[in-house]
């Protein structure tokens, strides 16, 4: 049983590599949960959501174009890291500027 264990744990080990996380995908996720989250606190108004959230349909049909081929070259991960960027500002300026829900 304890050999059984211990292969089970090195397989895993030498496994974890093969599912790590895309970091696109990972900046793609806070930046989702960062507007949901000015949603509900009223940071966000419904204009603005609808705007951020266009924003981010375009960055993920930008990258499906780009993985249509199998992969993602340096020119569109630099490009789609440029799109997360801009969204990533934006983001901010939306949550931190005077409008919000609840006037």
């Amino acid at each position: 049983m304890r050999k059984l264990m211990m292969s089970l744990l090195i397989s895993g080990a030498l496994c974890a590599p093969l599912f790590a996380v895309n970091p696109v995908d990972s900046r793609e996720h806070n930046q989702k949960t960062r507007i949901r989250q000015g949603v509900k606190t009223g940071e966000l108004t419904r204009n603005e959501t609808r705007h951020l959230l266009k924003e981010e349909a375009k960055i993920r049909t930008f990258e499906r174009k780009a993985k249509s081929d199998g992969e993602i070259s340096a020119k569109e991960k630099a490009k789609l890291n440029r799109f997360l960027d801009k969204a990533n500002r934006d983001i901010y300026k939306q949550k931190h500027d005077q409008q919000d829900r609840n006037e």
